[in-house]
């Protein structure tokens, strides 16, 4: 007979989001079983309902703690950055699109999860609310004008960092992903500005 351990709340989600990452990355969200993830987790279906609420409540908790711990990551590198003295716009854009990166790196496992289209419901007006505000945060971060060259140019830059997150979460070395890094700054500085004086 096994013995009844107690856990505290915060270490049964931990688990639950650990077995999340493990069964959505292996099986995809639709295929993705309850008891799948309760098994992986050394928990109970009713604990994950407790917790989450169901299997699409912990993708989308899954998204969130990546989503807000990048955005922190990206937050941490310029202010970091800010404090070393460096002032201008390109190159503190340029440090948070390399923490971005980095982030992507270290998390590629959970980031995989995310790469292809398979989510719950409302999954993908999610992502592109998070696209929209990271597309608003990197206008203000390059002092951007109200210029639809300058918008357009923005989502541009949005998506270079976006591909080159791909390409980073599924690399083998982080060697190659720091590669992937040098090319995507290569990249926004050659764009960046859009017009040149």
């Amino acid at each position: 007979m096994q013995a009844w351990t107690w856990s505290s709340t915060n270490e049964v989600q931990a688990r639950l989001l650990d077995a999340g990452v493990a069964v959505f990355r292996e099986e995809g969200y639709r295929q993705a079983a309850v008891a799948r993830i309760v098994a992986e987790a050394g928990s109970s279906t009713g604990s994950l309902y407790h917790h989450f609420g169901g299997k699409a409540e912990l993708f989308i908790a899954l998204w969130r703690e990546y989503y807000s711990g990048r955005v922190s990551q990206v937050r941490t590198a310029v202010r970091l950055a800010r404090a070393n003295g460096e002032d201008d716009s390109l190159e503190l854009f340029c440090v948070g699109a390399r923490a971005y990166l980095a982030w992507t790196w270290e998390r590629r496992e959970m980031a995989k999860v995310f790469l292809s289209d398979d989510g719950p419901p409302g999954f993908q007006e999610l992502t592109r609310e998070s696209w929209s505000e990271w597309v608003e945060r990197n206008a203000g971060a390059l002092n951007v004008e109200s210029k639809v060259e300058h918008r357009v140019t923005i989502a541009i830059l949005n998506n270079i960092i976006s591909q080159a997150s791909r390409e980073t979460a599924i690399c083998k070395t982080k060697r190659q992903a720091l590669e992937i890094a040098d090319v995507m700054e290569r990249l926004l500085r050659r764009i960046w500005p859009p017009e040149r004086t």
